[in-house]
């Protein structure tokens, strides 16, 4: 059984039992979140199809970390103009565990 859902503007496709890095979430280390917007419901038999979204659907997770990705290195540059500029960020993310689709 897996699922399409709209995590803080992005679309995953989740499983149950399995651990994904997502944009960061309001909540607390060890707290449980729960997700509305289903795009997508499937599983061995039948898939349904939201219209935008599937009606009573719902994705429960567990909230395992608040973390920073890898640096990401933006380096401008014009040549024979003597400009260089070099900047980079880091995205927070949160890791979250799909303990119950339904």
């Amino acid at each position: 059984m897996y699922a399409v859902v709209d995590i803080a503007g992005q679309q995953f496709k989740v499983e149950e039992n399995t651990k994904y890095y997502v944009p960061r979430l309001d909540a607390e280390l060890e707290s449980d979140v729960s997700f509305d917007s289903v795009l997508l419901l499937s599983d061995d038999k039948e898939t349904k199809i939201g219209t935008p979204t599937v009606d009573g659907a719902k994705v429960s997770a567990k909230v395992l970390e608040h973390l920073k990705d890898d640096k990401v290195v933006v380096f401008k540059k014009k040549r024979r103009k003597s400009y260089k500029v070099k900047r980079g960020h880091r995205q927070h993310l949160t890791r979250i565990e799909i303990t119950k689709i339904g």
